[in-house]
């Protein structure tokens, strides 16, 4: 038999608008996620600026070589240098330049090297890319599995245990998680490489570090949505009709309790773009975090700027893809008849 399709998480969709009121329920539902997508990019922008700008220090001294370790260098040289990145000018006047050039997909050179900021994060990106996907993949994989299992099994002490994993396993510093793997399977046994990003099996710790954290989110919802779903109606109907346990787990109840784990996804790709700059740096991994590091510590506004925009943009893109898969499980969220 077919599941119905239960609803996702709560909090429904908000009303429309006026303007948007004469259209299909799914085009509306996409205008919705569409405008919050683009809100919560200016707002990223925004906030990145404002916090960059006030920081303490001068980033043309730091990178000129003067400041607190260096010469004091010439006022009119370091004149010269915020009038030629801009940073002589009012903040108001600042922040609209830089909003208008980021709409063009410009966010200016870097201070430290010069280079175009767009193409120091296209070269930075590969790297953290790889290992981003090989930690969502570990996650799925090991997540799913713990969950499976844990709802499958008739065993109590087996259940009890799997379940309290992934609360230690979120508990875990990432840092610490990737000391005690190169402690263990490099220094100690001499399995893996400790460092550096040659050959597939460099990837292995740092993605093991990587998605650790975000398996055991992804199997703390998957499970407790199981265990809701396995007591639906339809399920104990299908029980007394002889259905196998197996595809109970499998066929009816994992379509209906993969709604929230599917959001946790959308949500969890961003703190794999943040858990990169631990990782990369714990594994002297070439990548975005790397650069992000090199960025903070010379103070270099439009590298970092440009990698927060990034950052929001993947988890914008991301979450609108689920937003948009979720009308295709339950098209009652589109419709405002489900919830999302």
């Amino acid at each position: 038999m077919t599941a119905p399709v239960t609803t996702g998480p709560t909090t429904g969709p908000p009303a429309a608008s006026a303007s948007s009121r004469g259209l299909p329920p799914l085009a509306r539902y996409l205008l919705r996620r569409v405008a919050l997508a683009i809100g919560v990019l200016w707002a990223a922008f925004t906030v990145s600026f404002i916090v960059l700008y006030l920081l303490p220090g001068d980033p043309v001294a730091t990178m000129a070589g003067g400041g607190l370790d260096g010469e004091p260098l010439d006022p009119a040289q370091l004149d010269a240098l915020r009038a030629r990145y801009g940073l002589d000018q009012p903040l108001i006047v600042q922040y609209g330049e830089r909003l208008w050039a980021a709409l063009h997909g410009d966010f200016g050179a870097s201070i430290q090297t010069g280079q175009d900021v767009r193409g120091a994060i296209l070269d930075a990106l590969p790297p953290t890319v790889q290992i981003s996907l090989a930690g969502l993949a570990f996650a799925i994989v090991v997540g799913g599995a713990v969950a499976l299992v844990a709802t499958y099994t008739r065993a109590a002490w087996l259940r009890q245990v799997l379940m309290a994993l992934p609360s230690l396993a979120v508990s875990l510093p990432v840092f610490w998680v990737g000391l005690m793997l190169v402690q263990i399977f490099s220094f100690g046994l001499g399995l893996l490489p400790s460092v550096g990003a040659r050959g597939p099996e460099a990837l292995i710790l740092p993605a093991v570090t990587l998605g650790l954290p975000t398996g055991a989110l992804v199997a703390q919802v998957l499970a407790k949505s199981l265990d809701q779903t396995l007591e639906e109606p339809y399920v104990v109907t299908a029980r007394a009709k002889g259905v196998g346990r197996v595809a109970i787990h499998l066929r009816h109840a994992l379509r209906n309790a993969a709604l929230p784990a599917l959001t946790v996804l959308g949500y969890v790709v961003g703190n794999l773009l943040a858990g990169s700059v631990v990782v990369e740096t714990v594994f002297t991994r070439p990548g975005l975090g790397r650069l992000t590091v090199s960025a903070v510590g010379v103070q270099d506004i439009p590298v970092v700027q440009g990698i927060v925009v990034f950052a929001a943009a993947v988890f914008v893109a991301v979450n609108l893809l689920v937003d948009l898969v979720y009308p295709v499980l339950d098209p009652r969220i589109a419709t405002g008849g489900g919830s999302r």
